[in-house]
């Protein structure tokens, strides 16, 4: 608890899905000086606004979280915005990290890192061995930069940058807009639109077969503090929940806890994205003692009826 007392923690994207959530754990923590720059105040894609963080928050520790992201339908709209937009912020914001002389810099990778066909489970040292799913490629490419960077800024100036790639996230206050949505908002949503629609079927994209592995949003936040206060090495570091479920079983477990009896009909003209998804979390257990404690049902659960609260009857 005594790590985080006296610390000045500059959370980018703190305000959105996982941000709010590591903030949270923060003042459990006992951190009371956690900035937080806003997308309105703070345009991170430009460099002027980097400085202007770092000219306001005085950080020793900054938690770069902030990103463009979405689901497979805005990756495949928006490559060149996502590409451009997750480079330039997390590039900038790392260096003037290192210029302003920081403690540590936490940078938030991304699943979409990894080539597309990765054996699983997806190994951290399988990292460079192959291409990315076409689909996110851009958007992965982008932010495995920033393993790039952070090694080549320890490796010249002893600058202690660590690199974290976490699995699909997901959770309450998660992000339920069609446009944009990751699969699993966008499944409870279909659910649920279609019983208050009387509808009895539901459209999903692809085939169902791919596999994906899910982590609780909260989990999420704690091993992101657990790497935060105990783990200072140049190797990336998975974090997930270790397992693997098809998008097909996903459907059906959704359907169950949201109570939709009606028929799902798959759009095979519709991208599966990447086949298989799981990682090999034994690096964070043995680094800074990292495992997933909410089972995914569970932790589904607690997503659908948050949603059902929000959205009302």
């Amino acid at each position: 608890m005594g790590f985080w007392k006296n610390k000045n923690v500059t959370v980018t994207g703190g305000s959105g899905f996982l941000g709010s959530y590591v903030v949270k754990k923060l003042e459990e923590r006992g951190c009371r000086n956690i900035f937080v720059p806003r997308s309105k105040d703070y345009d991170l894609v430009y460099y002027q606004a980097c400085e202007k963080v770092y000219e306001d928050s005085r950080p020793d520790i900054v938690i770069h979280l902030a990103a463009k992201v979405g689901g497979i339908g805005a990756n495949r709209e928006n490559p060149g915005k996502f590409f451009y937009e997750n480079l330039m912020m997390g590039v900038q914001m790392m260096d003037l990290g290192r210029r302003a002389g920081i403690e540590k810099f936490v940078a938030i990778g991304t699943i979409c890192a990894y080539p597309k066909f990765t054996p699983v489970p997806f190994k951290e040292e399988d990292l460079w061995n192959g291409y990315p799913e076409e689909t996110n490629a851009p958007y992965g490419l982008a932010k495995k930069m920033l393993l790039v960077q952070s090694q080549a800024y320890r490796q010249q100036y002893g600058f202690n940058a660590i690199y974290l790639l976490p699995v699909n996230l997901y959770g309450p206050g998660d992000n339920f807009d069609p446009k944009s949505s990751h699969v699993i908002p966008a499944l409870i949503k279909k659910c649920l639109d279609a019983i208050a629609n009387k509808s009895k079927e539901i459209t999903v994209w692809g085939s169902g077969k791919p596999t994906r592995e899910f982590l609780y949003m909260e989990d999420a936040a704690e091993g992101i503090l657990l790497a935060s206060e105990k783990y200072n090495k140049p190797d990336p570091v998975n974090l997930g929940a270790g397992f693997e479920i098809s998008i097909k079983d996903l459907v059906s477990l959704i359907a169950k806890l949201t109570d939709f009896k009606g028929r799902v009909l798959w759009d095979h003209s519709m991208p599966d994205g990447q086949p298989k998804r799981m990682l090999d979390t034994s690096r964070a257990e043995k680094e800074f003692g990292f495992k997933a404690s909410v089972g995914f049902e569970e932790g589904l659960r607690k997503t659908v009826d948050w949603y059902r609260g929000v959205k009302g009857p």
